[in-house]
């Protein structure tokens, strides 16, 4: 079961929702750059079940133990970055009727007829969104090493239910504006929405599907700005391939899309490209973004963009109709456990943490060519 991704900077996740730990290994980080722990914690907590009424009362601390990769004074020395993060507060119970009957919509089914009983359904196994955990903690450190090359990266909620956000300000490619949106999203708020208000509307929409042991899906717009143009490869490994390819690993997620995405199906050619000028020192701009920040797999200079669309949580109060797996019949299912209502508030810092590991190892991998 391949549980890795990347190039010059490579990730291995391990473990299951309900294992005594789970974790990830990083090969590739530079060496010599002194992780800010404490900010590290603050990123895992805005991610960490069981701290706010929209997410699972399921509550775990997340704190990130280091078992190899730093030297004593805290900095990465070259070698592999070694994290777990312990699981204390599970009910494995709760699950054992899953490879009999299998959930609608979850993986119960699929793993059964894969490895044919020898799976951990317990939480969701290996297909939880329990393991964006480490993700995250790998995640954490790019975003940190991103910002010290002038890289800034933030996520919002984009919508829920229906109810939309204001947009990022990166499809205008408009950095001045986009750097303030950042700050209004990094001042500490609970939810991660740009307008309170919208933000209020989108928890009463959760919190009204939660009631009727239901569950609501939503979008998540991520954005970087500061990566200077000419990072990334054509074709596979390219800014948008490899940014897919971690984000189709999160669980949940169903779509995806890049600047003005499929909206530039319905465009023409005059209105979908994007002008280039001169910037005043000299440098090649665009004066919109719809191409999202690259072009032909490279970057482009202007502010990386994409959304990713995630579906309600499978795992909902209501009666659902399901098969009895063992006598071959169809079975009623009354799913037991702790779920989230709406995984997307959650995923917000998964998505940044998907776009700064996908970034870093393009930088890595492909950096800009010194010669032109």
């Amino acid at each position: 079961m391949p549980s890795s991704f990347g190039n010059a900077l490579r990730v291995t996740i391990f473990g299951q929702s309900h294992s005594s730990a789970i974790g990830c290994v990083a090969e590739g980080f530079p060496s010599g750059f002194q992780i800010d722990q404490e900010e590290l914690a603050r990123f895992m907590a805005r991610r960490a079940p069981g701290r706010s009424a929209w997410s699972t009362p399921r509550a775990e601390a997340d704190a990130v133990k280091f078992l190899s990769g730093l030297n004593p004074t805290g900095e990465t020395c070259g070698a592999p970055i070694t994290c777990v993060i312990e699981n204390t507060n599970t009910r494995s119970r709760d699950y054992d009727e899953l490879k009999r009957v299998p959930r609608p919509g979850h993986a119960d089914y699929t793993a059964q007829a894969k490895w044919h009983g020898a799976q951990d359904v317990a939480g969701g196994g290996h297909f939880s969104g329990r393991l964006t955990a480490p993700l995250c903690a790998a995640g954490g450190i790019a975003l940190q090493m991103l910002e010290e090359r002038g890289v800034r990266i933030g996520a919002h909620l984009a919508e829920v239910a229906g109810i939309t956000d204001e947009p990022f300000a990166a499809r205008r490619g408009d950095i001045a504006a986009l750097a303030a949106q950042f700050d209004v999203l990094s001042d500490g708020r609970a939810f991660p929405t740009l307008s309170d208000e919208v933000g209020t509307a989108m928890r009463e929409t959760i919190e009204a599907a939660r009631s009727e042991a239901d569950s609501v899906g939503g979008i998540i717009e991520c954005a970087a700005y500061g990566l200077p143009a000419g990072i990334g490869s054509p074709l596979f490994d390219g800014i948008e391939s490899t940014i897919a390819r971690i984000a189709f690993g999160v669980p949940a997620v169903k779509g995806i899309e890049f600047g003005a995405g499929f909206e530039a199906a319905r465009l023409r050619g005059s209105q979908n490209n994007d002008p280039y000028d001169i910037a005043p020192d000299g440098s090649v701009v665009v004066t919109k973004n719809d191409a999202g920040g690259n072009l032909g797999g490279i970057s482009s200079g202007a502010p990386v963009v994409f959304r990713m669309a995630l579906k309600p949580t499978p795992s909902i109060g209501r009666e659902q109709t399901s098969v009895d797996l063992a006598s071959g019949a169809q079975a009623a299912l009354n799913i037991k456990g702790r779920h989230d209502p709406c995984i997307a508030p959650r995923a917000v810092p998964v998505a940044e943490a998907v776009m700064a590991l996908a970034l870093l190892d393009l930088w890595l991998a492909y950096p800009p060519d010194p010669t032109i």
